[in-house]
């Protein structure tokens, strides 16, 4: 391997682990900050904190009908509740890897190394397909 190559190398390492880096720390902090804001009454909980011990022995069906959780994504449309603001910390995490894929693929496509930016995009297309839930059950 050569110099350049070796560079070219380390850039997109370097890039790739800076977007892992601050994005996880993005989501850590969300998930703390919501979370805490959630046990502290800042944001009110679509299950009332105080429920909670006696729904933890509930299997998820029963905990679902027992409260009337949306499932799914509906726990986007619930970021005000603090029991689904905290999700979106855990989104972050989720997705830190395809923002990582999304920023060396530009990189890939200047070097015209097809195989490596076919298989970022369909990473990226397996990762969001198993988001959407089309893998499950």
């Amino acid at each position: 391997m050569t110099q350049d190559e070796q560079d070219h190398l380390q850039a997109e390492q370097l890039a790739y682990a800076k977007v892992l880096h601050w994005s996880t720390i993005a989501g850590f902090i969300t998930l703390v900050v919501s979370f805490a804001a959630y046990m502290a009454g800042i944001l009110p909980g679509f299950v009332p904190v105080n429920q909670l011990p006696h729904l933890w022995g509930l299997s998820n069906d029963a905990f679902i009908k027992a409260t009337h959780m949306p499932t799914g994504w509906g726990w986007f449309l619930n970021m005000g509740k603090g029991d689904f603001a905290s999700q979106l910390g855990i989104a972050i995490l989720s997705g830190c890897s395809i923002a990582c894929i999304l920023v060396i693929m530009p990189a890939y496509a200047r070097a015209k190394n097809r195989i490596y930016l076919a298989i970022c995009a369909l990473e990226i297309l397996v990762l969001l397909a198993s988001a959407a839930g089309v893998f499950s059950r």
